[in-house]
């Protein structure tokens, strides 16, 4: 808990780095009257990024109150799907057979935005010396019914260790990424690893334990680097490591994924704090990435990040 406090108000002291290049004097985010609530809950991946820019936000706006949550992406989505939030974080799509039809249900429109990328990193504590696997090892890993007990039983030279095991809890966008890009299917998982929502808590688990892999957010690891050893990943073109250029570049396969942020429309419509909170978002999409330790947006991605948003407050 300590670390996580700590991680939450470096936050908040580097988003004022963001200020600096905030939007341009014109722009409805940057005219310091905004004011009134913005809920937003969601992915604890995009977590630093949505913390860092309500902070920018807040420093232009001090009458605005945003909260940030990091629930998980399905967390996420129950509560805005519900109404409840303004907007929610996610670090995968807005899922078109369960989550959708609640929305709908509950006459919830909204606007997909994307506002960052990132590549889940595999990670191990520094003494389980891995240095890259194949997404056929990881899948032997930890595909359901897994019955890797110790390392080596994957072969090609990794190293002796009693397998322990660190991963996101089901409610998170991460884990219904790797689980379907890695085992085939959204879920599919052996269930004797250890199970956290939270990041910060997943960081601690591996780098605690000697014998210990895990996987989460670029963006923790990068955080963390000194603590932990970072694994490549091999799709059959060779071993890659997740980094800001092949996490862009999407040379970091299958594990490289977009960011989003969803915004109900009637907020959108009748809140003009949420609007002003998105458009700030976006227009210095670039510098929170950059604060929060997050991968940014191409400038292809902005562009479009930037066209899409515009036509949604059109409508």
């Amino acid at each position: 808990m300590l670390k996580k406090l700590i991680s939450i108000f470096a936050v908040g002291a580097l988003a004022a780095g963001i200020i600096a290049c905030g939007s341009s004097s014109d722009s409805d985010s940057g005219t310091g009257t905004a004011s009134g609530p913005v809920a937003i809950d969601g992915s604890s991946t995009v977590y630093p990024f949505a913390q860092a820019a309500a902070e920018g936000f807040q420093s232009e706006n001090p009458d605005a109150k945003v909260t940030v949550g990091e629930s998980g992406t399905g967390g996420g989505f129950e509560k805005f799907c519900a109404g409840e939030t303004d907007i929610s974080d996610a670090s995968r799509e807005i899922d078109s057979e369960e989550e959708v039809p609640v929305c709908k249900k509950n006459g919830v429109s909204y606007a997909q935005v994307q506002v960052a990328n990132d590549g889940i990193a595999i990670v191990t504590n520094p003494d389980l010396k891995i240095t890259c696997l194949t997404t056929d090892q990881l899948n032997q890993l930890w595909k359901k019914g897994s019955t890797v007990t110790d390392y080596n039983q994957l072969g090609s030279g990794t190293p002796a260790g009693e397998v322990s095991l660190f991963g996101p809890g089901t409610d998170s966008g991460t884990f219904d990424f790797f689980t379907e890009e890695i085992n085939g299917e959204k879920g599919n998982t052996r269930t004797d690893y250890q199970p956290n929502e939270d990041d910060n808590v997943l960081v601690q688990g591996v780098e605690g334990d000697k014998t210990a892999l895990g996987y989460f957010g670029y963006s923790y690891y990068e955080s963390n680097a000194d603590k932990l050893n970072l694994v490549a990943v091999d799709a059959g073109s060779g071993c890659v490591k997740p980094s800001v250029e092949t996490i862009q570049n999407g040379t970091y396969k299958p594990l490289s994924r977009a960011l989003y942020m969803y915004v109900n429309t009637a907020s959108l419509a009748d809140k003009p704090q949420v609007k002003a909170f998105i458009d700030y978002a976006v227009d210095n999409a670039e510098a929170t990435a950059k604060t929060a330790q997050i991968v940014p947006l191409t400038a292809e991605q902005l562009s479009t990040a930037k066209s899409d948003l515009a036509k949604d407050e059109a409508n």
